[in-house]
C-alpha cells in the first residue's frame, strides 16, 4: 500500500506539471465518455416519457385492425386485398367472445389518412383536426381520453344517432378561446354538431397529433356521414382474471370465426398491443446506442492513442530517474505500476469531465425540455468510469512495460 500510494503520489504530481499537455491528451476521452453519458441519459429520459405515454394510453389495450401498425411503401398484396372490418365486428366480438372486458368500434378522418376536416363556430377556424366516431365504451378501452369538462358520448347518442361532438383543449380554445364550450353549436364539416365535452389536456408524441387536436362524434354518426372510411378498427380490453397470451388467443380465434378464415389460412386483420409504440422506440434506440458507441469508440481510441503517445514521451524524458530509481532498488513491477497510475489517472480524468459535460447536458435537457426527464443513471457513470480505468490500462501497458524493462546502467548514462 505503502509504494502503491507513492506511486500515485508521482504520478500525480507528474500529471500537474504538464497541465496543457496532459488536458489536450484526455480530450478524445472526454468526447467519447461525454458522448457516451449524453446520448444514455436523453434515451434513459425518452424511453421513460415514451412509457408514460403508453400508460396513458392503456397499457392493457388491444387493437384489431386490418393492416399492420406504422406501415410504410406499398403493401404487399395480401394485405391490400384484405377485406375491410365490418361495423358490426364489436358487437360480435362482445357476444362470442367471453374473455373480452369491454370493446369498442371506431373509425377515423384525418389527414394523415388522405381527408380533411373543417370545424368552425363564428368567426373561428380549426383545419387538419382528427374526427373519430367512437362506441361508448371508448373511454374504457383507450383511458388517455378522458373528458375534463361535460360528458363524453353516451349509448342513447350512438343508438338515435345524436349529433354531439366532445373536442380536444387545442380545438376547443381556438373556437372559443373566452366562452365555455359546452352547448354550444359548431359546424363540422359542414355539419351542425353540439358540443357536450371537452377532453383533458394530452399533446401527442414529440408535438405529434394528441387528443388535443379530436373531435369525436358517436361511431353511428361517423359511418352515416362518412361512409368513405373504411378503415374502421376495433380496440378491446381483456378480462382481469386472464392471462393475456390466453385472452389474446381466445380473441384471435373469435375474430377467425366472425371473418370466416379457414383452417391454416394466415390471419387477414391484425392484433397491435397498446405498446407497439414502445416497441418500435425500442428498435430505433438500439440503432441509436450502436451509432453512439461507435462514435465513442473512435473518441476513445483517439484519446487512447494520445495517452499511449505521450506516455512514451514521458518514458523517454524521464528516462534517467528510471535509472536512479531501480539503481536505489525500484523493481520492475514499481516502475510498471508507476507508470500505469499515470496513464491510468489522465484518463479517469477525462472520463470524469465527460461525465460531468453528460450530466450538464442531461440537466439542460430537463430543463428546457420538461416532458423528456433525461438523467444519469448509475450504471452508465459506472460505466463510464470503467471505460476510461480501461482504456488507461491497456494503452498504458506498453509504455510502462516499455519503462520496466530498460536496462538500469543505460538509463543512468541517458542524456
Amino acid at each position: 500500500m505503502i509504494d502503491l500510494r507513492e506511486s500515485l503520489g508521482v504520478a500525480g504530481d507528474t500529471l500537474r506539471t504538464h497541465k496543457v499537455r496532459s488536458a489536450l491528451t484526455v480530450l478524445g476521452i472526454v468526447i467519447g465518455v461525454t458522448s457516451v453519458i449524453s446520448v444514455a441519459a436523453i434515451i434513459t429520459g425518452l424511453n421513460q416519457y415514451i412509457q408514460d405515454k403508453v400508460n396513458q394510453f392503456g397499457p392493457n389495450t388491444y387493437f384489431i385492425s386490418r393492416i399492420p401498425p406504422a406501415t410504410s411503401g406499398r403493401m404487399p398484396e395480401k394485405i391490400r386485398l384484405r377485406k375491410y372490418i365490418d361495423p358490426e365486428d364489436a358487437g360480435r366480438l362482445r357476444d362470442s367472445c367471453p374473455a373480452i372486458k369491454s370493446v369498442t368500434m371506431f373509425g377515423t378522418r384525418a389527414g394523415f389518412l388522405g381527408n380533411s376536416n373543417t370545424i368552425r363556430y363564428e368567426g373561428q377556424l380549426v383545419e387538419n383536426g382528427i374526427v373519430r366516431g367512437v362506441e361508448p365504451e371508448y373511454a374504457d378501452v383507450v383511458p388517455m381520453f378522458s373528458v375534463e369538462f361535460g360528458r363524453f358520448i353516451s349509448k342513447y347518442d350512438n343508438e338515435h344517432s345524436r349529433h354531439v361532438v366532445v373536442l380536444g383543449a387545442d380545438v376547443a380554445d381556438s373556437l372559443f378561446p373566452s366562452i365555455d364550450p359546452i352547448g354550444h353549436v359548431i359546424r363540422l364539416n359542414g355539419r351542425n354538431f353540439e358540443v357536450i365535452g371537452v377532453f383533458a389536456r394530452s399533446p401527442g408524441l414529440f408535438g405529434g397529433p394528441g387528443v388535443d387536436q379530436f373531435a369525436i362524434i358517436p361511431f353511428t354518426v361517423f359511418h352515416k356521414e362518412y361512409p368513405e372510411a373504411r378503415e374502421l378498427a376495433v380496440g378491446f380490453i381483456l378480462r382481469d382474471d386472464l392471462a393475456k397470451e390466453s385472452g389474446l388467443d381466445q380473441v384471435v380465434e373469435a375474430m377467425r370465426r366472425i371473418r370466416k378464415v379457414h383452417g391454416r389460412d394466415e390471419n387477414d386483420f391484425e392484433v397491435i398491443a397498446s405498446d407497439f409504440l414502445s416497441t418500435l422506440w425500442n428498435q430505433l434506440t438500439g440503432a441509436l446506442v450502436i451509432l453512439t458507441g461507435v462514435i465513442s469508440s473512435v473518441g476513445l481510441l483517439v484519446g487512447g492513442i494520445g495517452v499511449m503517445n505521450i506516455m512514451l514521451i514521458s518514458v523517454t524524458e524521464r528516462t534517467s530517474e528510471i535509472g536512479v530509481r531501480k539503481a536505489m532498488g525500484a523493481r520492475k513491477k514499481d516502475i510498471r505500476i508507476q507508470f500505469l497510475m499515470e496513464a491510468t489517472m489522465l484518463t479517469l480524468a477525462g472520463g470524469a469531465i465527460g461525465i460531468a459535460i453528460g450530466g450538464l447536458v442531461a440537466f439542460l435537457v430537463r430543463t428546457f425540455l420538461p416532458s423528456i426527464p433525461a438523467s444519469l443513471s448509475p450504471l452508465w457513470i459506472t460505466l463510464g468510469v470503467g471505460m476510461s480505468v480501461a482504456v488507461g490500462v491497456f494503452f498504458g501497458y506498453y509504455p510502462a512495460n516499455r519503462a520496466a524493462n530498460l536496462d538500469p546502467i543505460v538509463c543512468l548514462r541517458y542524456e
